[in-house]
This record gives structure tokens, sequence and C-alpha cells, in this order.
């Protein structure tokens, strides 16, 4: 068999298509290094991603060189401009204001990664800022991006977190860390917002065609071929979107510049999973308008893929925009609804699949009811006439509407022959036991701040495996406890 070297650091192949562009893409910024950085955590995934020697992790150079401090052969740093829809007033300059792409590496089995660092330094976009990053957000964002990866949701990836004792201001004082992020490319919807309304509709174009050349080759001399690649945007906004519905993951701050044309989950924040099933959840503190509210989402993709449709209209016609807009709603739902019969261990597809969800909702919404736990029960309903389901039953309050649904659910599953054994097995990889609940984020923080970093591996290590059982792990599957379960969070970062 076959066995694939790991590479060292000094072995990491670059290609950095995004340094080749013209000029007014990118400034090249040289990172501002914290200068007692170290490696407080290292993501076994991300190194496996690049190719990377898990004992590299243990190199002194190995801070140096993804703290800034060192960079390799062939390392460009350079900190991306773009614009962006921020609570839907336009701001006409953002850009990497606390992140530097320092470079693309080329991986050992194919894959491209950029490697971008988030915290180092100020750049040309930090607006007056110190183009740092706090511990708190970055550990967030770290366990985060392997969470969602975990449960099939296409995301940017982390490769380690760099901490520091340097403070930073922000509402108090904070420790600073640094993080390594990995996407396949980082170009939001707010970059071609920004080249489109400064008026440079050639860099419209050289931007569409570096996107489609990298991860559309498909489309790449076709005739049309903008218009296509809107409408592959739209198809995987839709995708994510409904993967977020699915699993009750609240982004919480869906400007464009977090919108990436790759239908990537990009920049966390303030993001949140549900605990209580409540459709308008506000998982940010900066939003009380419920902008960005957990059932607004879908609607704010929409929004947000009409101001990317509107940066393409030097590419494509106004008819294929909004032709490629009135497509979203019905592809969303397709895929939510594909979602939530994988979730209910439905095989086909009928017409009241719509009505039994919604019905279900409405239940769960009542009774305030624990989205995550509810369905990783469900994975052990009892199809036999009879039977009482009561740890399913036990969620709801008064339990006779969820009685009225059982039996409409009881009657689908028979109607398809479903076995119930066959069934649990299968929701068991479905329906997971453990997500990212902030309580659980916020411990290991608190663990983090005062220099213990063991429970960042550890909720990191359950997180990467959500549907298994993790014995002795259990009390991170529980509703919040009493301290968790109102937890603010913003964007500050």
């Amino acid at each position: 068999m076959f066995l694939r070297t790991m590479a060292s650091l000094e072995q990491l192949v670059f290609d950095n298509t995004y340094a080749r562009l013209p000029p007014g893409f990118a400034a090249r910024v040289a990172p501002a290094p914290f200068p007692d950085a170290r490696v407080v955590s290292v993501n076994p995934a991300g190194l496996r991603l690049l190719g990377l020697d898990a004992e590299e992790a243990a190199r002194p150079e190995f801070a140096r060189v993804f703290g800034g401090a060192t960079p390799l052969p062939g390392m460009e740093p350079l900190a991306m401009v773009y614009a962006g829809h921020q609570f839907g007033v336009y701001v006409p300059r953002l850009g990497d204001g606390r992140a530097l792409l320092l470079g693309e590496v080329r991986a050992p089995d194919g894959g491209r990664w950029d490697l971008h660092l988030k915290g180092g330094g100020p750049t040309p976009f930090s607006r007056g800022g110190d183009g740092r990053a706090v511990l708190r957000s970055t550990v967030r964002e770290y366990l985060a991006g392997e969470a969602l990866h975990a449960l099939g949701i296409p995301t940017t990836r982390a490769l380690c977190i760099l901490g520091s004792q340097t403070p930073v201001y922000r509402e108090d004082v904070e420790t600073g860390a640094m993080l390594v992020r990995l996407a396949p490319s980082h170009v939001r919807f707010g970059t071609f917002e920004y080249f489109h309304h400064t008026e440079q509709p050639g860099h419209v174009a050289t931007l569409a065609d570096h996107v489609i050349a990298g991860h559309f080759p498909q489309l790449v001399g076709q005739e049309g071929r903008h218009a296509r690649f809107f409408a592959e945007v739209m198809e995987r906004t839709a995708q994510l979107v409904a993967r977020w519905q699915a699993v009750g993951f609240a982004h919480g701050v869906m400007n464009t510049d977090n919108m990436s044309v790759l239908g990537l989950t990009l920049d966390y924040g303030p993001y949140g999973f549900l605990d209580d099933f409540d459709p308008g959840f506000i998982c940010n503190h900066s939003d009380p308008q419920g902008r960005y509210a957990f059932d607004q989402q879908p609607r704010v993709a929409l929004w947000n893929l009409a101001c990317l449709g509107e940066a393409l209209l030097t590419l494509i016609t106004e008819d294929e925009a909004r032709a490629t807009l009135a497509l979203f709603q019905p592809t969303f739902a397709r895929h939510f609804l594909a979602r939530m019969r994988e979730k209910l261990g439905l095989t086909q597809a009928r017409d009241e699949d719509r009505e039994l969800v919604q019905d279900l909702f409405a239940l769960m919404a009542g009774s305030h009811v624990d989205y995550t736990r509810f369905f990783r029960a469900l994975n052990r309903f009892d199809s036999s006439e009879g039977a009482s389901n009561n740890a399913l039953r036990d969620h709801f309050l008064p339990p006779e509407g969820f009685d009225a649904w059982a039996a409409h659910y009881r009657a689908r599953l028979e109607s398809e022959g479903s076995v119930d054994g066959e069934r649990h097995a299968r929701l068991d990889r479905v329906n997971p036991k453990y997500v990212l609940r902030n309580w659980v984020a916020q411990q290991a923080i608190a663990r983090a701040q005062e220099g213990d970093f063991a429970e960042v591996d550890r909720v990191l290590a359950l997180v990467s495996a959500p549907f298994d059982e993790h014995p002795g792990r259990e009390s991170y599957a529980e509703a919040p406890p009493t301290w968790g379960r109102h937890l603010v969070v913003s964007c500050s970062s």
C-alpha cells in the first residue's frame, strides 16, 4: 500500500495566484508578530490538509512561521481589499483589517489552501484599529470551523492558535492571540462589490475569471460563463444556508463581506447553535432588531445574492441576474427539506413533508424543546403500534400535541417500510449528539484565558466527532446550565 510522505514546513509549496492579480486587489503587508507568540493549540486535521507532518508543530519554527515572524520562501503576505453591506448599509472600503493572506499552499493531494493569519497586525484597511485579535474570538472561530465541518457544512478550517501575553484593548483589556485559518479562497461577495462600486469593471471581470479558473474550471472559456458562475454561487449559498437551518446554526453577522463566493461559512463572530428551539433566535448582541435572526437567514442570503448580482451587471444581464435570484427560494427549500428528511429518517420525498416539518417545529417552539437533544432522541423512535416514546414525549408540555404528530410520523414510516434498527443506525450519523453550544465554548475560553488550553483541545476533539458517544463527556451534550442560557456574544473581537 502506498503511504504518502508528510512534509516539513520547508517543503510547503506555494502558488500565490491572488498575489499575481493586478495592483489594486490587495496591499502588500508584512505581519507584525507578537514577540512572545507560542503555539497553544494545533488542529491535527489542519495539518493533514496541508500535508504537514504532525511533528512539525513541535518545532520552534512553527510559531515563527505561522505567526508571521519568519515567512517561508514563497510566502507573499498581503491584505485583500473588499467592501460590503453591513447590517444593510453599504460600506465602500473594508478589506483585511486584522488578517493577512500569507500565501496559497498546494497540498500533496492536489488541494489548494489559503493560509490566512488573523490578528497579525494593522493593514491599510484597519480603519484606525490595531489589527489584532483577542483570545476569546480566536478560540470561538478555531472551534466553530471544525465543528461545522464535522457536521458536513462547508466552512473555513483551522490550523492553529498562537497565544501571547500581549494585551489587546476592546471594551476591556483582553489577551491577544492569532488564528491561522484555511480556505480554498477568501473571495467574498464584498470583493466584487468593491470593484463594481468603484467603477472598475475590468477588475470585476478579472476577479470573476480568477475565481472561475481556480474553483469552477468547468466554466473556463465557456460562453455565458459569468451568468453560470452567478448561478453556481446561488446554488452553493442556498445549500449552505439550508444546512445551517437544519442543524440549528445561526451565523449572526451575514454581511456581504462575510459571504463566501464558494458557499463556505466565513468569518465566525457571534454565532450560536439553538438550545431551546426559537425560530427568532438572535445570537448577536449587536443585532437588537434581529436582521440576522435564525429564521431570517434564508431571506438575508437572497438579499446578499442580489447585491452580488448587481456587482456582476457589467458581466451578466439584468434578466440573467433576476432569473438566478428567482431560483433561490425553491433551491433553498429543496435542500432544506432534503436535510430534514435525513434528520427524520425518511427516504422518500413527498408533498406532505413540508407540513410534517412545520408541525414539528411549531410544537418544539411552543414547548421550548432543545433542538439538538430532541433530534438525537428521535434516533430511537419506536414505530411499533402503541409505543409510548416517553423519552421524546417528555420534551413537550402538554404532550398530546406530540402524540398527534408522532401518529402521523409513525404512519409515514410504515408507508415507507422503514425498519427501526436500520433507521436508528442511519440517524446516529445524521443527528449529532454534540454541537458547539455557547456555554461549552465559553468554558473553553475561560480556561484558556487562565493559561490552560487543555479544554480547548478537549472540545475540539469532541466537536470533530459530533455523532460519537464519547463516554465520560456526556455533560457536554446537556442543555445549558443556568449561567450559560443567555450568554452575550457581540461582534467585538
